[in-house]
């Protein structure tokens, strides 16, 4: 940048593109192993994360998963192209950071994760793993309620990076990518992916690599796409079927990014 741009102004430098040798499935997704909950020091503490996690197929397919001390962790497909693959007319594809050429090549394959079974039934993680599983609401003990259990955000506008409204936080979630430091081809892989599908990749440890992915939840209402088909129901134990992070809202004076249209963003100019 110019000498005489601000430090707070000053782009940060573009990422190198992945030293690719040819066109391949690469170009259109990424084979990778995700953490999806470091919370089972106890058997089953990490079952609202892992539920959570697993829901979001949009642009995830998820493999084998396995417990490693307090973490689970779980094989996935992301399911988001590089940046640089640019389509051609007939099928053709073309890098535009190594000039390869040649046909399309062919996405990852998305085998069908069911997470509403129909009925009451729906797929879920238990104990770590996946589990079909009978989660019925109960029937209330009165006939007037007094406190609203409603979901405050579905008839928000919200809106998530891809101008996708309704739900937003439901469609836009941050995954822990398992990528060690040394892994610099892996590492400029998944920085290469088209955003803002996946996107503020940064690392926070020598381990691993955290970035904002857009993948749709799967437990989202499949008649409005907004409401959520496990609020209000039961696990077999009496617990919550919703994820826990699901079902706390933000204060209204929360100082964290929100998404464009969110119920809790402060008005322009209000006080805390």
């Amino acid at each position: 940048p110019p000498a005489n741009l601000p430090p707070l102004m000053a782009r940060a430098p573009t990422p190198a593109p992945p030293a690719c040798t040819r066109l391949g499935s690469q170009c259109k997704g990424l084979k990778v192993v995700l953490r999806a909950s470091s919370a089972y020091a106890r058997p089953g503490g990490g079952d609202h994360e892992a539920t959570w996690l697993f829901g979001h197929t949009e642009r995830l397919t998820f493999g084998q998963s396995w417990v490693d001390d307090e973490d689970l962790f779980v094989q996935a497909s992301i399911h988001v192209p590089c940046k640089h693959l640019e389509t051609r007319p007939g099928g053709k594809a073309r890098c535009r950071a190594h000039g390869f050429e040649g046909g399309m090549p062919k996405d990852l394959p998305r085998p069908t994760q069911p997470r509403q079974l129909g009925g009451e039934r729906f797929r879920v993680i238990q104990r770590g793993r996946v589990a079909d599983l009978p989660l019925p609401v109960p029937r209330p003990r009165r006939v007037l309620r007094v406190l609203s259990d409603e979901n405050p955000c579905a008839t928000a506008r919200c809106r998530t990076a891809d101008n996708t409204i309704g739900s937003a936080c439901c469609r836009d979630l941050q995954i822990e990518i398992m990528c060690d430091k040394g892994w610099t081809y892996r590492e400029a892989l998944i920085r290469s992916r088209k955003s803002p599908y996946l996107c503020k990749v940064h690392r926070d440890d020598e381990a691993s690599l955290e970035a904002e992915l857009i993948s749709a939840c799967a437990y989202l209402s499949e008649t409005d796409g907004v409401s959520c088909t496990l609020h209000g129901r039961r696990r077999p134990n009496g617990g919550q079927a919703k994820p826990d992070l699901c079902r706390r809202w933000p204060k209204p004076t929360t100082d964290e990014t929100l998404h464009p249209g969110c119920v809790f963003a402060r008005p322009a100019g209000a006080g805390v």
